[in-house]
């Protein structure tokens, strides 16, 4: 019996490269170097200040520059938080396609809730989600699978009859880890974590118009 499906948020709820990207290009631009294509940096989103430090800059943490940069960078985006961002085609029909079933859904990112919360409400999600756990809402964040066990108790559902939808190996592992029946998606950012098809999940996913499908056989109409 499915009881709730969580998702991630940067690259399967809401194409946020954009603005990221943006962040990125405006501190490169401000340091006098050029700027890089969306399409380039696209991939890197799904790891956040990290990975988009790495494609634009090829520095990763342990550069002497790279603490300043960060902060930066993170100061930028949250000046363009949800300027270009926007759901990906076919979210906004399974949100509803979940709420006509009685399904309670929620957001399990490692995003930081300095932007999650705000982002969320931006993009009309807050009045809907039942729950948002962001990076340091727990102890630990994905690939350990704490975020999304504390999800699953702000929805009082069972992990095993719970449904964690995400663009990154990590997603799998963690949801995996917790029990969850796993949804990869093919359309995310994908990064760094290899093809799709290797990373154990129980269904992928290539548009979420297939995942309101999956759901609705799954579940009897209310």
């Amino acid at each position: 019996m499915l009881e709730a499906v969580l998702f991630d948020l940067d690259g399967t709820l809401a194409d946020t490269a954009p603005d990221l990207g943006d962040a990125a290009n405006v501190l490169l631009r401000e340091e006098g170097r050029a700027a890089k294509p969306l399409e380039f940096l696209r991939p890197y989103t799904s790891q956040g200040v990290r990975g988009l430090l790495k494609a634009a800059f090829d520095i990763d943490s342990s550069h002497p520059t790279y603490a300043p940069r960060a902060q930066r960078f993170l100061d930028l985006y949250a000046a363009r938080l949800c300027q270009a961002t926007r759901l990906f085609d076919g979210i906004p029909e399974l949100l509803d396609a979940l709420e006509a079933h009685e399904l309670g859904w929620g957001i399990v990112t490692n995003k930081r809730m300095r932007f999650t919360d705000p982002l969320v409400e931006r993009l009309g999600l807050t009045p809907r989600t039942t729950c948002v756990v962001s990076g340091d809402t727990t102890a630990e964040a994905k690939p350990s699978p704490l975020p999304i066990l504390h999800a699953c108790q702000l929805l009082d559902c069972h992990p095993q009859r719970t449904w964690y939808v995400g663009d990154d190996r990590r997603d799998i592992v963690a949801g995996k880890a917790a029990g969850c029946f796993t949804v990869a998606v093919s359309y995310g950012y994908l990064g760094d974590s290899g093809p799709v098809h290797t990373w154990g999940a129980d269904l992928i996913i290539d548009h979420p118009a297939e995942l309101t499908l999956h759901i609705a056989r799954r579940v009897s109409p209310k």
